[in-house]
């Protein structure tokens, strides 16, 4: 099978390598809390997330033996699975593979494997999961966002930002997209955001007033200078998640700010939460196809790349040029 490997870790420039190996097993490479038979899928389409940025340069926590196949979310056909698994041979489904996405052929657990609906195409399905998973994870289990709250999410126009804009719609939320561009606000207009506010201006101020004093909850995949103002555009009781650092700078919090309005700040670190509890995926995929199912979520997908060019891909995530959803066209051609 044609697949990419990270080769050194020198970056997204140099550290790829379009190689052909030998198909995998159905035993998965990461072992997956003791499920050993996995379902191995012909892919079609993979998608393209900023950790795979940080693993070519040896950056991210997962960090295995040079060289490896990267790519952790996979949509396409199954081409087997064992006994007793939701999906057969023949079935069209996204997956979350862990490693091993940017191939032909990759494997994925079946609690982490689940039937693409037929209104989404197999570039939607390679980005469901990851963005997806992450963003009811950090809305629902830990922003515990309510029918009728507020929510602001910045970098609302990437693949995390437009999935946490549909879900807070599909959970009863009014949303507030925090976007840098016109390009990207018409991204983040697509997603369906309810209001949408620039972050080279006032925003806080702005969010403030279009949630009547105070947001509820914001969702922070950027990290960076933004944090403080967004500290102080919660209102009471209101809940700051933390989603990730794509903005390169970690902030740190004067944790007096936590007092003048009784809030809080959240981390969601959905991957290392949910890898050893098969039930919550389960629960947590169901959840995100009952709103596929309504319509409320169809995730935007942005540029779309050649399995050889996934080093380019990289690049548009690690320039942050990104909008939507970054997927590799495995098949393409």
């Amino acid at each position: 099978m044609r697949a990419i490997q990270i080769t050194d870790l020198t970056g997204p420039d140099r550290a790829l390598k379009l190689v052909e190996l030998e198909e995998p097993a159905p035993e998965h490479m990461l072992g997956w809390a003791g499920h050993d038979a996995g379902i191995v899928i012909d892919v079609h389409a993979a998608g393209v997330s900023f950790p795979e940025v940080l693993q070519t340069r040896g950056e991210y926590q997962l960090k295995p033996p040079l060289p490896f196949v990267p790519g952790s979310e996979v949509a396409g056909i199954v081409r087997s699975a064992p006994a007793g698994a939701p999906v057969k041979a023949g079935d069209r489904v996204a997956a979350f593979c862990g490693l091993g996405g940017f191939a032909e052929t990759a494997v994925a657990p079946e609690f982490f494997t689940f039937a693409l609906a037929p209104e989404l195409d197999f570039a939607q399905g390679a980005g469901l999961i990851l963005n997806y998973h992450t963003a009811y994870f950090a809305l629902v289990l830990r922003g515990r966002v309510k029918a009728g709250e507020t929510v602001l999410v910045h970098g609302a126009a990437g693949g995390v930002g437009t999935a946490a804009l549909q879900v807070a719609k599909g959970m009863g939320a009014r949303t507030i997209a925090v976007v840098s561009s016109d390009a990207k606000q018409r991204v983040a207009e697509e997603a369906g955001a309810g209001e949408v506010v620039r972050s080279d201006g006032a925003w806080k101020d702005a969010a403030r007033e279009l949630s009547g004093g105070g947001v509820d909850v914001v969702i922070d995949p950027v990290g960076g200078d933004r944090f403080t103002d967004s500290l102080r555009s919660l209102g009471e009781g209101g809940r700051l998640v933390v989603v990730g650092f794509t903005g390169g700078s970690i902030p740190e919090v004067k944790v007096n700010r936590l007092l003048l309005n009784n809030t809080e700040v959240v981390g969601a670190g959905w991957g290392g939460y949910v890898m050893g509890k098969p039930d919550l995926n389960r629960e947590i995929g169901a959840a995100v196809n009952r709103m596929v199912d309504v319509g409320v979520v169809r995730p935007i997908v942005g540029e779309r790349f050649p399995l050889e060019r996934a080093g380019a891909a990289l690049k548009t995530i690690d320039e942050r040029r990104a909008t939507g959803k970054i997927v590799l066209d495995v098949r393409a051609g």
